[in-house]
């Protein structure tokens, strides 16, 4: 870049300097006889050319160095207040079932989750596991290394058996609520019915609606019934029950709509893949961009290029170059 880019076209009268030079330039003896003349200059007749070439060479350096060569050195800053996002995920035993196939439910959630925290910048995201309780395992957090391991970490059994959705919306609300940001955001996945806890479901999204906390609600599970591992035969392999599927989509749906959210039904992974996308790009960040713009001048080089380049046509002009005259 340069702060007088114009100055550059100085540099198209080199050529004519140069074709005034030859045009101008006349001999300056005549010789009846020039093998005198043709030995004595013969081997460093080249030599004579020299000078004007670094004459030419200083010139161009210098119109470069007028026009005010510099390095564009700018930074830009993104700033955002972040969103502040509790992903709550069911690890009730039924979240084995294997019909997100080649994997249970529990897998797909767990490996959408990822990569829905992996998509997200500048946000706090903390994690709620639940089953018959709930337990926060990662408070909100903008460490989503920390995060992410706690998502693997989740597995059937770290909990009693049951399906408490009401405890796990309170559990992460109460995380929400003093939370700052540009917005609060529930994500649940649950494949069940509220049959445990003291907290109603409804009750808790209300509460939670008047902390200013929007509740996404996932239904994950196929319709009709799905394959449940429920321990090995004899012989060492899996043995199923078929169990019904049971979703209370009417509660899934309040909760979901008392917010300000939205109920979404995952009946395979690549459905819950686009839901996780869908909540992502609803859940935009605002960013805001500052551009501070900086220049490093690069003239010295080339004032120093003239510089040497003169002085090495003057040391020649003065010691190996004579002009004949």
């Amino acid at each position: 870049m340069f702060a007088r880019p114009l100055l550059l076209l100085l540099l198209a009268l080199l050529p004519l300097w140069w074709w005034w030079r030859l045009v101008a330039r006349r001999p300056g003896a005549a010789f009846s006889d020039v093998g005198p003349l043709g030995s004595l200059v013969r081997g460093r007749r080249w030599l004579a050319e020299v000078p004007p070439v670094l004459r030419a060479v200083a010139l161009g350096s210098w119109i470069v160095a007028a026009a005010g060569p510099r390095l564009d050195v700018s930074s830009t800053e993104l700033r955002s207040e972040g969103i502040s996002i509790m992903v709550v995920v069911d690890v009730s035993s039924s979240m084995l079932a294997e019909d997100f196939s080649p994997s249970n439910r529990l897998d797909v959630a767990r490996e959408q989750s990822i990569a829905f925290i992996r998509g997200r910048r500048f946000d706090r995201i903390g994690l709620v596991s639940f089953a018959a309780q709930a337990l926060t395992q990662v408070p909100l957090t903008g460490d989503y290394a920390v995060l992410e391991q706690a998502v693997l970490s989740l597995n059937v059994g770290q909990l009693e058996d049951g399906t408490a959705i009401g405890t796990a919306i309170a559990t992460a609300a109460n995380r929400l609520r003093g939370a700052q940001g540009a917005s609060k955001v529930m994500v649940l996945l649950t494949d069940g019915e509220n049959n445990r806890g003291r907290v109603d479901p409804r009750t808790a999204a209300d509460a939670a609606a008047q902390f200013g906390i929007r509740i996404y609600t996932v239904g994950v599970g196929t319709e009709g019934e799905a394959r449940l591992p429920i321990g090995r035969g004899a012989d060492g392999r899996i043995r199923y029950q078929t169990m019904p599927v049971k979703i209370d989509e009417e509660l899934l749906r309040d909760v979901a709509h008392g917010t300000g959210g939205r109920y979404f039904r995952a009946t395979d992974a690549e459905a819950l893949t686009r839901i996780f996308q869908q909540i992502d790009q609803l859940e935009k960040t605002p960013v805001e961009i500052t551009r501070y713009e900086r220049f490093e001048e690069r003239v010295r080089p080339w004032v120093l290029l003239g510089l040497v380049t003169l002085a090495a046509e003057l040391a020649l002009g003065a010691t190996l170059v004579v002009r004949v005259t």
